[in-house]
C-alpha cells in the first residue's frame, strides 16, 4: 500500500527544488555579460542551466516553472523596468529548455541530451528571430516611443545581432550543461528513483 505522506513529501521536495533552482537562475540572470562583436545590449547569462536541471530531473514543465520564477523574481528585483525584455527572456528560455528535455526524456541517454540541446539551440534561434521580427522589436519601438522600424531595419538587426547571439548562447549554455550533467548524473538518477518509488 502506498504511503500518502511519502507522496506528499516527494511533491513538497520537488517544489522546494524548483523554487531553489528558480532563485539560482535569477542570480545567474543578473551575472550577464556582452559578447564581443555583437551589440552590447545583447548580454549572455547562464540562467537556463538551472531550468535545464529541473526539466531533466522532473519534467519539461518543471523547467518552464523555473523560467517563470526566474523572470518573476527578476521583474520584482528590477521594478519591472523592462517587461518586454523579461517576456522575451522567458520565451527564449522556454524554447530552449522544453525541446531538449522532451528529447532527453524520450530516450534518457547522453546522446539524446546532446541531440536535444543542439535542436533546442536551433529552435530558439529561429523562433526568437521570427518573434523579434513580428512581435518583440515592434513592441520595443512602441514601449520606448521610437519610430516604427522598417522591415529592412528589423531584418538587419536580427541578422547582425539577435540571430547569431541566440545561436552562440545556445551552444555555450549547451556545452556548460553537458559538463555539469556528467557531474549530476548520479544525483539525478537517485532523485528520479526516489520520485518513482513515492509515486
Amino acid at each position: 500500500m502506498m504511503n500518502p505522506y511519502k507522496g506528499q513529501s516527494s511533491k513538497l521536495m520537488k517544489l522546494i527544488i524548483i523554487a531553489l533552482l528558480g532563485s539560482i537562475s535569477m542570480v545567474l540572470m543578473l551575472l550577464n555579460f556582452p559578447l564581443p562583436m555583437l551589440p552590447p545590449y545583447l548580454k549572455i547569462d547562464f540562467s537556463e542551466v538551472p531550468a535545464l536541471v529541473a526539466a531533466i530531473l522532473f519534467t519539461p514543465m518543471a523547467g518552464v516553472a523555473v523560467e517563470g520564477l526566474k523572470n518573476l523574481m527578476y521583474m520584482i528585483y528590477t521594478g519591472a523596468a523592462d517587461p518586454i525584455g523579461v517576456l522575451a527572456n522567458f520565451t527564449a528560455g522556454t524554447l530552449f529548455v522544453v525541446p531538449a528535455a522532451m528529447i532527453y526524456h524520450k530516450f534518457k541517454t547522453k546522446k539524446s541530451l546532446i541531440s536535444g540541446l543542439i535542436g533546442s539551440s536551433v529552435i530558439m534561434t529561429i523562433g526568437m528571430s521570427v518573434l523579434n521580427f513580428f512581435i518583440i522589436l515592434p513592441a520595443y519601438t512602441w514601449f520606448m516611443g521610437w519610430e516604427t522600424m522598417s522591415a529592412n531595419l528589423k531584418l538587419g538587426t536580427i541578422a547582425a545581432g539577435i540571430l547569431p547571439f541566440n545561436l552562440v548562447k545556445g551552444l555555450i549554455v549547451s556545452l556548460m550543461f553537458i559538463a555539469l550533467f556528467n557531474k549530476l548524473q548520479p544525483w539525478i538518477k537517485q532523485k528520479r528513483m526516489s520520485s518513482s518509488n513515492a509515486a
